[in-house]
């Protein structure tokens, strides 16, 4: 397989995606084939350019511009699965969820339910350790608009296929938004999970319970943490915290990580900095 400047394995089409996905052999792997990926041209040259006209802010970082892999433990057993990196964010650091807005909202909730060590994400060299959760995104690039089309979505799903393949003890996903909700349907059928007919509509607090070959899994849909959500008050912490509250009570808990109390709620100073 073909490799880029930086070591990265090299996918030019949709077919090669396929190949690339089925062969990565653990979360490392498929990191590295992720990164390479360039089977998209619309989302390859829109990546590519927003590196390197940078926004003014950020103008002395090196952007990331490539796509961005997914964020978390193999042993965890929930994933959270959003819609694709932000153009200035994820595109950025190289770190899904990461120095954005969404990013606020989404570790400092993870935090607050002792799936992450801090509830802040700014940089991949900050410290954010996630424990029990994967973050992965349905798309891998940044798309122009936030609005991947539907072809990059299926374009990208194998690689959302071959991650929750190396996850051996997934038990829930958390979707974030009706874009992803879309996105995970056809993979889970593929991986062997009976679907309810008709689909399950997208919504805040939906809750569906699959069988499987690897027992059961069951789909949490939550309203995307946009800016478009939170700053209108459609999707507030305390919806958020919910979902993932009842992710963990689905996984049978799990450890809380140092600076929350025992109570299992945050110093609400911290809670209140982290949030947008």
């Amino acid at each position: 397989m073909a490799r880029d400047a930086d070591g990265f394995p090299v996918t030019r089409t949709p077919a090669g995606v396929v190949r690339s996905a089925r062969g990565a052999r653990s979360l490392g792997d498929l990191d590295a084939r992720v990164s390479g990926c360039r089977a998209c041209p619309r989302l390859v040259a829109w990546r590519e350019e927003v590196a390197r006209v940078k926004r003014a802010a950020f103008r002395a970082q090196d952007y990331w511009g490539r796509p961005v892999p997914g964020l978390g433990p193999a042993d965890a057993r929930i994933a959270v699965v959003g819609l694709a990196p932000a153009a200035h964010g994820g595109n950025r650091t190289g770190r899904v969820f990461t120095g954005d807005r969404s990013g606020d909202w989404i570790f400092a909730a993870l935090w607050r339910a002792g799936l992450a060590n801090q509830p802040t994400s700014v940089s991949v060299d900050d410290g954010l350790e996630l424990t029990g959760v994967r973050v992965v995104a349905a798309v891998r690039c940044a798309p122009p608009a936030n609005a991947p089309t539907p072809e990059e979505r299926d374009t990208c799903s194998p690689w959302l296929a071959r991650e929750l393949e190396l996850l051996p003890r997934l038990r829930v996903a958390v979707v974030l938004g009706a874009f992803g909700w879309t996105a995970l349907w056809p993979v889970l059928a593929a991986a062997g999970h009976p679907l309810p007919r008709p689909r399950p509509a997208f919504g805040h607090g939906v809750e569906v319970e699959l069988t499987g070959p690897r027992g059961p899994l069951t789909v949490l849909g939550s309203y995307h943490v946009s800016q478009q959500n939170t700053f209108t008050g459609k999707l507030t912490e305390a919806m958020l915290d919910a979902v993932l509250a009842r992710a963990v009570a689905l996984t049978g808990g799990a450890a809380r990580p140092p600076g929350v109390p025992d109570g299992g709620t945050p110093d609400d100073g911290v809670a209140r900095a982290a949030a947008p």
